[in-house]
């Protein structure tokens, strides 16, 4: 009895161990890729719990994420006018056929990444000496990264890869090319800010000038208008003493003379040469004599 219950427990455990070896689980993050016998027999993409046959079929698995390939180090270029350019890159670059991922490098991550390096670097070297400094450090570099990437892509679909994107994350001058470009550069904004400096001082003698003669304009106007109002004074003025004079021009004079008298002496400091017997003393000699 008991060699019949150790027997049925070597069996099941026979019979748990090959169903161990018949399963298998398929991560979402993962393509399973299955083999028989060293052939692939099935892609599985669904995640989940899977069949196989045991011993004559074997699975690996495969990163179905999307994966970055980064340079270590800036890679120098030359540009389209012989000038040397440091250029960072990197890659963003999935698996998509698994089947031919497999075929094309044995499912090596490693070696995909070297040809993905090779084909990416050749691409960027042939964009490079196509475009100027100017054009790769400023004006250019969005055209070259999507150039770039749809290069990359028909290369990459032979291995069973999709090219992402690519993108260059730096793009300078080699230090002994920059500093002279610097230079350059400098000169051209010191000349362009001289330039701007001699419009704003041309402009502003233009303004001055402008200014200094509404200035003149102006007072001239004034003047003129105030010498017209002044005439104009000046004329009613006399219509003014010729009416009071001819109304009374006894009293129009004895007033004109008490206004000399008031301005003559009235300060005590005051000296006075004129003669007495003068008219300027008519009205004061004619006092107490009932004003004739």
């Amino acid at each position: 009895m008991k060699r019949n219950l150790s027997l049925l427990g070597g069996i099941a455990a026979l019979a748990l161990a090959v169903l161990a070896m018949c399963l298998f689980t398929v991560d979402q993050r993962q393509y399973a890729v299955v083999f028989q016998l060293g052939e692939v027999k099935q892609i599985i993409t669904e995640p989940g719990i899977k069949l196989k046959w045991p011993f004559i079929q074997n699975v690996r698995y495969f990163d179905r994420r999307i994966l970055t390939l980064d340079s270590n180090e800036p890679e120098r270029f030359i540009t389209s006018e012989k000038k040397n350019v440091l250029v960072d890159s990197f890659v963003k670059w999935r698996i998509v056929d698994p089947k031919l991922y497999y075929i094309s490098v044995g499912g090596d991550e490693s070696r995909a990444r070297t040809r993905l390096s090779q084909t990416v670097n050749a691409g960027l070297r042939e964009e490079f000496g196509k475009r100027t400094v100017h054009d790769v450090v400023s004006g250019g570099r969005d055209k070259i990264m999507e150039d770039m990437r749809v290069k990359a892509d028909l290369d990459a679909r032979k291995i069973g890869v999709q090219i992402v994107d690519v993108r260059l994350k730096r793009v300078e001058l080699p230090l002994e090319v920059s500093e002279s470009v610097y230079r350059r550069m400098e000169a051209e904004r010191k000349r362009v800010a001289n330039e701007l400096r001699s419009q704003g001082a041309a402009e502003a003698e233009k303004i001055r000038a402008d200014a200094d003669k509404q200035r003149e304009v102006i007072i001239a106007e004034a003047y003129r208008d105030a010498q017209v109002v002044k005439g104009e004074g000046d004329g009613k003025a006399s219509a003014i003493y010729a009416q009071a004079f001819g109304q009374n021009p006894e009293f129009y004079a004895f007033y004109r003379s008490l206004d000399a008298y008031r301005n003559s002496f009235k300060s005590k400091s005051d000296v006075l040469v004129v003669d007495p017997s003068s008219d300027f003393f008519k009205y004061m000699k004619n006092v107490g004599k009932g004003g004739k």
